[in-house]
């Protein structure tokens, strides 16, 4: 089939939407990217290659940056809100959705779960209130992925490869709570494995302190305290939604020339390097998405910077997903890692909160993506509303108010209010 379309004519350039499949054998899979991709980008001289490749370096840089300055935005706006929440999380769906909602405001799992311990460690949260929350921030953290794949909404095609890419995270953190949330209210195995591993290893002292070795972060710094402190002359409110909207104007910058070289520059060889790099062994693609977020310390960006790939062709949804899985793993180890160097009277409890996370994407991974029965539903469910949601828009922004704003604050007002 892939020797068929690529011999299909000069028409190629209609057949767009067939970049997106994965490859199915050999070279001649790998053939057919290049036929379709046309034959001006490949003739591109040297030196403008080396420039486009230092224009995509200097865009996905952009793109991180943006990320951080809007996850900044929103806790500078929001973090006070989700303080507040908290004095109804005690019940384990209000917390859950505590965690859905307040991860959506603050824009950080991390931030959430700090928040999480922190009420603990001070009393005003049992543990077992706090593992909600955990597990409603693992699936809140995905909300930023579907703004990149926005930025690709003015072409049909690409719009359904994007989100397809960024939602399949969705569906894969929503199917993971919705295996083993009623297995924790019901035995509570995340509680006790997590107290086990924490008596056994806390005060040991034998992890260092990723913070200290953040050099993504160190290097988006200058521009992240460039636009905060270009904003912080406004209204404490005012100033933190200017920063959203930088952050997001990046997003759309960054986005839409990266998509536009990458379209140039991913062909042929390039194309197949990363096409082997990411798509030849899931494990090794979700051990790659483990690690590029343990450097990064954010699952977003990774994902994030997935997405173009995805929607200008280069990466299938099937692709994205591994790493995908991979950067939910990775994110746990981040946590873990500070948690180790954490001191003070909410210390244990900040270890055992970190463990709980990680052994819940542990869990997910060997239940949903390891044993082949599920692994197909979040592929599936991310690509039907991408393929819906392409073609009536209104979709995407009912998905995304009901299931992360509406439905949580729902749940918050009439379980734990009235």
């Amino acid at each position: 089939m892939a020797e068929a379309s690529s011999d299909s004519g000069p028409d190629n350039s209609r057949k767009r939407g067939d970049v997106s499949r994965p490859p199915l054998s050999g070279g001649a899979a790998l053939r057919t990217p290049a036929a379709e991709s046309g034959s001006g980008a490949v003739q591109l001289p040297a030196w403008t290659k080396a420039l486009g490749w230092c224009g995509v370096a200097g865009l996905i840089y952009l793109l991180i940056c943006a990320v951080s300055i809007i996850s900044r935005g929103f806790a500078g706006l929001g973090t006070d809100a989700a303080h507040t929440m908290f004095a109804f999380a005690a019940h384990p769906w209000v917390g859950l959705s505590v965690g859905v909602l307040g991860t959506v405001l603050i824009q950080s799992s991390t931030t959430t779960t700090a928040i999480a311990v922190t009420a603990v460690g001070s009393g005003a949260l049992p543990l077992h209130g706090a593992i909600p929350i955990i597990l409603g921030a693992n699936v809140g953290t995905t909300v930023t992925t579907s703004l990149v794949a926005l930025t690709f909404i003015g072409d049909r095609t690409e719009f359904r490869r994007a989100l397809g890419a960024s939602t399949v995270h969705d569906f894969y953190n929503w199917l993971a709570l919705l295996i083993f949330f009623p297995i924790e209210l019901i035995w509570h195995p995340l509680e006790h494995i997590s107290g086990t591993l924490t008596n056994a290893l806390y005060g040991t002292d034998w992890l260092p302190n990723p913070a200290h070795f953040n050099f993504i972060r160190a290097a988006t710094r200058p521009v992240e305290h460039g636009v905060i402190h270009a904003t912080s002359h406004v209204s404490s409110t005012l100033g933190p939604l200017f920063t959203i909207l930088i952050g997001a104007a990046l997003i759309l910058v960054a986005v839409r020339y990266l998509g536009k070289l990458l379209k140039l520059l991913m062909v042929g060889r390039a194309r197949d390097i990363l096409i082997k790099a990411v798509g030849r062994n899931a494990y090794l693609a979700m051990a790659s998405g483990m690690g590029v977020t343990v450097v990064t310390q954010s699952s977003t960006i990774t994902t994030s910077v997935l997405v173009p790939f995805a929607g200008t062709g280069v990466l299938p949804p099937a692709q994205v997903y591994p790493v995908v899985v991979g950067s939910n793993l990775g994110t746990t180890f981040t946590v873990v890692f500070a948690a180790f160097a954490g001191v003070g009277q909410d210390a244990k409890i900040g270890l055992q909160a970190a463990f709980v996370h990680l052994i819940y994407n542990l869990f997910a991974i060997v239940v949903i993506y390891v044993i082949p029965l599920l692994r197909p539903v979040p592929l599936y469910c991310a690509e039907n509303l991408a393929r819906v949601a392409s073609e009536h828009r209104w979709v995407l922004a009912v998905y995304l108010g009901t299931v992360f704003i509406a439905l949580p604050a729902l749940v918050i007002v009439l379980v734990g209010v009235l």
